[in-house]
């Protein structure tokens, strides 16, 4: 602001001259029209109303050199100007965007008329189907879906399970082992590890499912895969008992062979499970019923082993820090591999990694 008496430069407020921003609209509103596209239009913006070096701003930054009684008067007239210029930039966008729009549904349009794409469609592998609808539906019981590294520490793998160095259920696992030797690193034989990752890494009550790959150094035939997949289960809580396992393992029979099947458990023995038990469930195909077979999907048995199961082994909780006398639980465990082979009637555990789309594609297609 000048002080008292001081005289106003005028070079310095040439630019608020009325003429002066008359001819600012002016040329403004003229390279406005002349724009031909959006890319030329924000071009003017930048030479006309933002930019640093455009007449407008110029002549704002001029204001202040302004006596206070005039500075009123010609922060009016900037207003204007700006406004004006303002008005037609946004008409002259408006006109531009709708052009550009009608182009573009112009030449982009698709004939519905010409023939389909002929390309075959790919389908989500059988195996990532029933893993992912197997965990939808013990999400919608509460469980979480748990995940852990496919490399594992022994300790993880065997024995924070109840399985010591020398316990003889390891011999059962052809435990794949990782350079260097002695490192303790093995690629995991069971989802189990991720079990008690589970209960190292959440507050209790701990409810999971853990779906994942799995390796044992087993030569591959029509049964057996030295990589295979598992979904193991996990609920540790106050006041868990064997009814709450044989409720579950009820859902989940449904979920994987059809509602309407009886279930029952038969002794078993698992490390790190006690009492222990293997799930079994009436053949979907026959149902027991002699007039149904012979089955090829039971063997004339009347009953399909679905997966083990049981309640955790009080060693098992203490490994993972829980007081096993405060808490109960129940784990159970089953391989993705041979529930679609019963599922689906698949001889060959060998055409799940063939890669040959005419197997996956009768499962469904991919959306």
């Amino acid at each position: 602001m000048p002080a008292p008496g001081e005289t106003v430069d005028p070079s310095r407020v040439h630019a608020l001259d009325p003429d002066q921003l008359d001819a600012a609209v002016n040329a403004a509103r003229e390279s406005i029209r002349a724009a031909a596209d959006l890319d030329a239009l924000a071009a003017v913006r930048t030479a006309h109303i933002q930019g640093a070096s455009a007449p407008l701003v110029l002549a704002r930054r001029e204001l202040g050199a302004l006596p206070r009684a005039e500075r009123a008067d010609a922060g009016r007239r900037h207003n204007a100007a700006r406004t004006a210029v303002q008005a037609a930039y946004d008409a002259r966008l408006a006109e531009l965007t709708a052009e550009r729009d009608a182009r573009v549904l112009r030449e982009e349009r698709v004939d519905v008329t010409l023939p389909v794409d002929r390309r075959r469609r790919g389908a989500r592998h059988p195996l990532t189907a029933l893993s992912d609808r197997l965990a939808d539906v013990f999400v919608a019981m509460g469980y979480e879906v748990a995940e852990g590294p496919e490399v594992e520490h022994d300790w993880f793998n065997f024995e924070a399970l109840n399985m010591a160095p020398d316990h003889p259920a390891r011999s059962e696992h052809d435990t794949l082992y990782v350079a260097p030797t002695g490192a303790g690193r093995v690629l995991r034989t069971h989802t189990s590890p991720v079990q008690i990752r589970s209960l190292l890494n959440r507050p209790l009550p701990v409810y999971v499912v853990c779906p994942g790959r799995t390796y044992r150094n087993d030569t591959i035939d029509a049964t057996h895969s030295p990589v295979f997949g598992q979904l193991e289960g996990l609920a540790v809580d106050r006041g868990i008992t064997m009814a709450d396992l044989r409720g579950t393992l009820e859902v989940f029979a449904q979920a994987l062979f059809g509602a309407g099947l009886s279930t029952r458990l038969r002794p078993s023995f698992f490390p790190f499970t006690e009492p222990s038990a293997e799930l079994d469930v009436q053949c979907f195909a026959c149902r027991g019923e002699a007039a149904r077979q012979p089955c090829r999907v039971c063997s004339d048995e009347g009953w399909i082993e679905a997966g083990g199961c049981g309640m955790v082994d009080p060693h098992v909780l203490r490994a993972a820090g829980v007081d096993p006398t405060r808490y109960s639980g129940f784990a159970f465990g089953m391989g993705l591999e041979r529930a679609a082979m019963v599922r689906h009637g698949i001889r060959e555990i060998r055409d799940f990694v063939d890669g040959d789309v005419r197997f996956s594609l009768p499962f469904g297609i991919e959306d």
